[in-house]
């Protein structure tokens, strides 16, 4: 129970004429006891908050920077209407910077023994699982002098995926792969590994790819067609250690690698490739196995919306040890992880002999391009000290990635948001040259 502003100031006004008239504690009493009762009577007809009954319904998954609507509805079984302030509480980063005030109150009636329905609309900033906290209640009377107020726990978990930016990129590389599987019509075969089909020569083609026997049977000239090789096994790997918590510009390290894993696996699916995801650091935080066809990107997708980097060193043996146990016979392994110096040299150098026996392995990190524009700064003392600092780790980053090139590593350094399509060309060159 708690008086409202307006029987505050019936009180305050009421003072007035007993300080001019009957400046006593007669005079009081005389202006508060019928103010005293009027909010008795309005408290007994404001409608009980205790008995309200409510219930969720409405979005339970929504992309990062989407918007989502949670649907509330409140029972009202008492036989007095209700009329309240509703505040359903959220986490701030369920909201957009700043509405959370005006977006999480609302001002509701509703009549004995009915139902209403609010909707709440939230744009989350963060990934992972959002849960409200609970609904709170002002119930007033008629009057508006008192007011009751509870809170009840409305359970509901609304899921914030991955906002995938890269999936603009996915028709140019689906045509590109479609060029490369002979399937649009260009000058050129299909390149790959695998025997497709015959076909008669035309001017152009390899002559590597005659097939002299059957042209033997026929009268024209025959060459073979080739396809990329199917049904291969490609293993996702993010690095969830500390160094993919570092922000390059307005994200972290892991989201633009997660972006970039989403479009390999988008691509790789519809190329009819086995695609895997493995997240580690010191123990496993999430492993998709086992999905095909248009399962495998709903399933990465959930496995990677609530994964946050941890700030912790990666265990480099114990994360090779796992990609050998998942991935037992040979497949592209894509490690997205950083190329730093310490981590590299120290931790997964000793140990890529191990997996680049067994696996073709492609490396991706997140470049920081604040790093090359300092690397061009000439303007006063300040800057050029920034710019050798710069030069020094462009030079330290471009040794780390030729020492992996000499391992047999395919290296893949770009910004956040060119490491996507970078990393797909990747892929598919490796598919085109049957190295997968």
């Amino acid at each position: 129970m708690a008086p409202t502003g307006r029987a505050a100031l019936l009180a305050a006004l009421g003072t007035i004429p007993v300080g001019f008239i009957e400046p006593s504690w007669t005079g009081i009493l005389a202006v508060n006891s019928p103010l005293a009762l009027a909010m008795m009577c309005d408290y007994a007809l404001a409608a009980p908050v205790r008995t309200l009954h409510f219930t969720r319904s409405g979005d339970t998954n929504v992309r990062l920077s989407g918007s989502a609507d949670i649907d509330l509805t409140i029972t009202n079984s008492s036989s007095r209407p209700l009329r309240a302030q509703l505040r359903d509480a959220w986490p701030p980063s369920s909201r957009a910077t700043g509405s959370e005030a005006t977006s999480s109150r609302q001002h509701i009636v509703v009549p004995p023994r009915e139902r209403r329905r609010i909707t709440t609309r939230l744009r989350p900033t963060r990934r992972g699982d959002h849960q409200p906290d609970r609904v709170t209640v002002r119930s007033t009377g008629p009057l508006g002098l008192i007011s009751r107020q509870g809170s009840h726990k409305v359970p509901w978990t609304l899921r914030v995926l991955p906002a995938f930016h890269s999936r603009k990129h996915l028709p140019s590389k689906l045509s590109r792969l479609r060029e490369l599987d002979g399937r649009t019509s260009v000058l050129t075969r299909g390149e790959g590994t695998e025997f497709d089909s015959l076909r008669d020569y035309v001017p152009g083609d390899d002559t590597r790819s005659i097939d002299w026997r059957a042209t033997a049977r026929q009268s024209t000239v025959a060459v073979r067609t080739w396809r990329p090789e199917r049904d291969r096994h490609v293993l996702l790997v993010l690095d969830s250690g500390r160094t993919s918590a570092g922000r390059v510009g307005d994200v972290p390290r892991l989201d633009a690698s997660m972006d970039a894993a989403l479009l390999v696996a988008a691509l790789a699916a519809k190329a009819g490739d086995r695609v895997d995801l493995l997240a580690y650091d010191r123990r496993i935080r999430a492993l998709v196995q086992g999905r095909s066809g248009n399962a495998v990107l709903p399933a990465l997708v959930s496995s990677l919306a609530s994964l946050e980097p941890t700030l912790v060193e990666t265990d480099a043996r114990s994360l090779t040890s796992t990609i050998l146990k998942t991935a037992p016979r040979r497949s592209l392994v894509i490690l997205l992880t950083s190329l730093d110096a310490a981590p590299i040299e120290e931790g997964l150098l000793p140990l890529l002999p191990r997996l680049t026996k067994r696996h073709t392995v492609i490396a991706a990190s997140v470049s920081d391009p604040q790093i090359e524009t300092m690397a061009k700064g000439r303007g006063n003392t300040e800057s050029i000290y920034e710019a050798a600092a710069a030069a020094q780790a462009q030079d330290e980053r471009q040794n780390t990635a030729e020492r992996l090139a000499r391992h047999g590593v395919t290296v893949v350094d770009a910004p956040p948001n060119e490491l996507a399509p970078a990393l797909a060309d990747a892929y598919l060159a490796l598919k085109a040259a049957g190295r997968l």
